[in-house]
């Protein structure tokens, strides 16, 4: 089965920045590039229901109305889906891109891509939808359910996207770093681009011991890797160390504890893919 790099384009600030993310990561693993755009009914749609509150008399006129009106709504999602669609096609066809397709879905968003989720190498996002844009600091309103739900990998965009120049993978120790950190060092998709491996602790020989050990996997795959231990809360010292150096591809991986303990002690992963100012990717 071929495998796709998915790229969910809407009509948000954040869709140029995914197709060119869709974009690199297509090239860098030579994989075909599919354009998606979900159209759910649930938000597409903004006819009132007022079928409650409608008198006597005029129910069966004003329900035909309303009939034709969510039609309307959804003729005018479908075509601006598919203006959508082109615009991307047209980018990705510019950058050279060798297999490109569209595809058009109906539905909740989480459940279109769960059902795209057998063919897809890598799912690209903005970090935020159209539905919650402006919500600077945060996630999008579907963003952490699609990390949690999705067994893929996930590329998460700013509002703009370059070809990174140095990767931060985010090192813990745990059992979900080492899987993100032997994915890495598998894929073609940062070959060539220097890695900084950086852990959230305090200074020990056995936290140094481990940071070795870790950077010996990439060595070995051929990558240029630099170790850091920074002190502090995780969310913050690690984004500290993201700015500091200009990290433009944050790797981390994703959720490595129990929904309870998350709700308990909260979540590095959502405070770090809050707080970031570039590009992600969330391996699982």
């Amino acid at each position: 089965m071929t495998k796709h790099v998915y790229a969910c384009i809407d009509a948000s600030p954040y869709a140029e920045a995914v197709c060119d993310g869709a974009i690199w990561a297509a090239k860098a693993l030579t994989a075909p590039l599919s354009l998606v755009h979900v159209i759910d009914r649930a938000q597409h749609t903004q006819t009132p229901d007022l079928s409650g509150s409608i008198g006597l008399g005029s129910q069966e006129v004003l329900l035909q109305q309303l009939a034709e009106l969510d039609e309307q709504h959804s003729k005018l999602a479908l075509q601006r889906g598919h203006h959508i669609l082109d615009a991307a096609h047209a980018r990705a066809t510019a950058a050279a891109v060798a297999e490109i397709s569209e595809l058009m879905r109906h539905g909740p968003l989480l459940e279109s891509l769960k059902a795209l989720q057998e063919e897809t190498r890598l799912l690209v996002l903005g970090k935020r939808g159209l539905s919650s844009t402006d919500a600077h600091g945060q996630l999008g309103m579907h963003i952490e359910m699609i990390i949690r739900s999705m067994q893929k990998p996930i590329l998460l965009t700013q509002q703009r996207f370059s070809a990174p120049k140095r990767v931060m993978l985010a090192y813990d120790g745990s059992a979900t770093a080492q899987k993100s950190l032997e994915m890495l060092a598998a894929s073609p998709l940062c070959r060539g681009l220097p890695v900084h491996l950086v852990m959230a602790a305090v200074p020990s020989e056995q936290a140094e011991k481990q940071l070795a050990e870790a950077a010996s996997v990439l060595t070995l795959a051929g990558f240029d890797t630099r170790t850091a231990i920074v002190t502090g809360e995780p969310d913050e010292a690690l984004h500290q160390y993201q700015q500091e150096q200009v990290i433009d591809l944050l790797v981390m991986g994703a959720y490595g504890h129990s929904r309870i303990r998350q709700f308990i002690l909260g979540s590095t992963t959502t405070a770090m893919l809050s707080k970031a100012r570039c590009a992600m990717l969330v391996l699982r």
